[in-house]
């Protein structure tokens, strides 16, 4: 008889405890995938998938200690064969982008069926992409250049600053979320405004909501 292949092995990062034990029980009912590590904020996501060198992460976007897109290829650093699919209260076409940068593989919205949810695995795992059909138009136009988009020009680190900024954050805030020295955070920050073409970092934040990056 052939044999069985192995189970997708997935570490889930989510920081909700709700959504965690939904999201667990009903993968780890599904034939062929196990949920080998939970975690629920980035640092935590990052040992356990170093540690259990998974197939797919299934991934929040919005974690304590950070924005889930922008630490895709820290996570991908830690597990190269690891493919990620990011989960998001909401989506729009900015938002796909960034996920496309990331090297992530997909993106799913909280409000999908569980079993949406396990497809998307399966696809992610086999190599696939999943989106939301509705984004599709929207998110080729801004690839393919038809669209202008100024989030393409900020990197990762920079568009945490950039959320950090729009919390409020001061410059010693940031230093310390980012886990940078002071001169680093200001640097960071200075990306930022020139980027977006602002003048501070009030305006940076106007800016960065009218083209959906805070989104």
């Amino acid at each position: 008889m052939p044999t069985a292949p192995p189970p997708i092995r997935l570490v889930l990062v989510e920081d909700h405890a709700m959504v965690a034990e939904a999201i667990d029980l009903a993968l780890g009912r599904a034939a062929g995938i196990a949920v080998v590590a939970h975690a629920g904020t980035i640092a935590a996501a990052l040992t356990e998938t170093a540690r259990t060198q998974p197939d797919v992460v299934v991934l929040d976007r919005r974690l304590p200690d950070g924005d889930g897109i922008a630490a895709v290829g820290r996570l991908t650093a830690a597990a190269p064969r690891a493919r990620v699919l990011v989960l998001t209260g909401e989506a729009n076409a900015s938002v796909a982008v960034r996920v496309v940068q990331s090297g992530a593989a997909g993106l799913l919205v909280k409000s999908s069926r569980l079993d949406e949810l396990e497809s998307a695995v399966r696809e992610v795992a086999a190599g696939g992409a999943v989106f939301p059909p509705g984004l599709l138009p929207g998110l080729l136009d801004r690839l393919t250049g038809r669209s202008g988009h100024l989030g393409a020009r900020l990197t990762a680190r920079e568009r945490e600053t950039l959320l950090l900024l729009a919390e409020g954050a001061s410059i010693g805030e940031i230093s310390e979320r980012l886990g940078v020295a002071r001169n680093t955070a200001r640097n960071h920050v200075q990306h930022v405004l020139g980027k977006l073409d602002a003048r501070s970092k009030l305006e940076a934040v106007a800016v960065a909501r009218r083209e959906g990056l805070l989104d």
